[in-house]
Parts: C-alpha cells; structure tokens; sequence
C-alpha cells in the first residue's frame, strides 16, 4: 500500500481469475500484526474500522519499535520510538481499536522470525483469543524488507504455535486456534472486504503516522508552518487511498475494497 511499493495484487497465476469471497461474519475478536507502525493501517486500515463499528473488539500487536524509520540521519531513534508508539496509538483510537495495542519492540530492520519471536506472538493470541488474525503475506515475491517477510512468519507460525497444546507449554493461557487468517500484500487474492465507508478512516488514521508523512506518503511539511503537512500533498495522498480501495475492490466487483489472501483451514 506504501506508495510507490506495492505493486497491484495478481488475482491468480497465470492470470485466470478466479471468483472471488467478500466480506467474513464481523468477529466478535480480530488481531491485526504488523511489522512497523503503520503497516495495519496500510494492509487492513479499513476492515478494521469497519468492524469495530460492527461491535468486534480489535487489537494490534507491532512487533518492531520503528526506529530507523526515518530519512532523517539526524533524528534520535529513542525519541523516534517514543513518538512512532504515540503516533500507532493514535492510530488505533481513529480505527476505534476496542481491545490492546501491543509493542514487542525488536529492533527495527532486525526482526528475526525465530522461536522467542514466536514465544511472543503465540503468547499473545492465546491471551487474545482472536477469531479472525490479519498480516503480512510471508510468500509474497521480491519482497525486499526482512521485516515484513519475518512479521508475516511469525503471524503464521504463531497461529500454529498457538492452537497447538505440546507447543510452549509453559504459557498460562490455553491453546487457541483462530478460524481465519487473512493475508495483506498479497500476490495472490481470493477474498476483498468491503471497504465502502471506511476510506476516509483508514486514510486519517495513517495520517495520525506524521513521522512517515515525508518518507512513506510523499507529504512534505509546509514551509514556515512547522508540524503542519502541506494540504495538497494530504489531499493527494488521500486520492492515491482511495484509488488503491478501488482497484482491490474491482477484483470483487464491488466499489472499495482491501484484498487479502484468505485461509480458513487453519
């Protein structure tokens, strides 16, 4: 979804389309992991909100602390990650994210996918107890940042780690096997959640990311108002929201969609 990053899903290989699945029940729970700060809003911003409207308790889990996440080599990364957590926070407040918003913190760049890291995830899905768990795509092609790839690992590896009992046993929650999980950034799509009415939400609650308006939106600040994002670039970074909901949406043939790769036997 980052502009200039993501390219637009392939619905299948080899270019068959194939019909597609819209709209799961509203969990009564969703888990939405994402690598970075902002990476939820990006990949699921608008599912989101659209089903804390419904009544579903949201949480977000961000496994990194996002402080190399600047362009800035002169910015002080404590005080980066200070505001990034701030900044996802505020994000979760506009979502209406009901339920926990969790900091793993493993260095920026760094994550790694390994079994402490799974320790982590799976700890908190049994705590969680989501239906429905939404993440990175780990088999999506070129990617290049290690962090996505080992954040949709671990969404994957935690759901397993999760529901089965012999895995970390000594965890105090029960076993918990979620009933989906949907893929963002995938390569190949098979379900789009309706995102009508939910475009303008996902789009300010990224806007709340204001340390990622310059390197990940493309917003400069306006000269001689400090901390305020220059109007045309935010009214262009919503156009480019709103386009990217509509082209996910036309795999469905609906209006505005977010696309996802769906798994239910999970």
């Amino acid at each position: 979804w980052q502009l200039g990053a993501v390219p637009f899903p392939r619905a299948a290989r080899g270019g068959i389309v194939p019909a597609m699945d819209t709209n799961l029940a509203v969990p009564e729970r969703a888990l939405a992991i994402g690598a970075h700060p902002d990476d939820i809003e990006f990949g699921c911003g608008a599912t989101l909100a659209k089903w804390a409207a419904r009544g579903a308790a949201i949480s977000l889990l961000i496994c990194t602390n996002g402080s190399r996440g600047t362009w800035d080599r002169d910015t002080d990364p404590a005080k980066l990650v200070v505001q990034r957590q701030s900044e996802q926070r505020a994000a979760a407040s506009v979502l209406h994210a009901s339920s926990e918003v969790v900091f793993l913190g493993w260095p920026d760049g760094e994550l790694e996918s390994g079994l402490r890291q799974r320790w982590e995830v799976a700890a908190w899905m049994r705590r969680l107890r989501p239906d429905v768990v939404l993440g990175h795509d780990p088999w999506k092609r070129y990617r290049l940042h290690p962090d996505h790839r080992n954040a949709g690992w671990l969404t994957t590896d935690g759901i397993v780690a999760a529901r089965d009992p012999l895995f970390f046993p000594e965890l105090d929650s029960p076993p918990h096997r979620p009933s989906t999980l949907l893929l963002f950034e995938a390569d190949e799509v098979n379900h789009v959640e309706d995102a009508a009415g939910f475009g303008d939400v996902k789009a300010d609650a990224l806007l709340r990311h204001e340390s990622q308006h310059v390197s990940t939106m493309g917003i400069a600040a306006a000269r001689g108002r400090a901390g305020r994002a220059r109007t045309s670039d935010v009214k262009r970074f919503r156009r480019s929201i709103g386009e990217r909901l509509s082209e996910h949406g036309q795999l469905a043939g609906i209006a505005l969609g977010e696309a996802f790769h769906r798994i239910d036997r999970l």
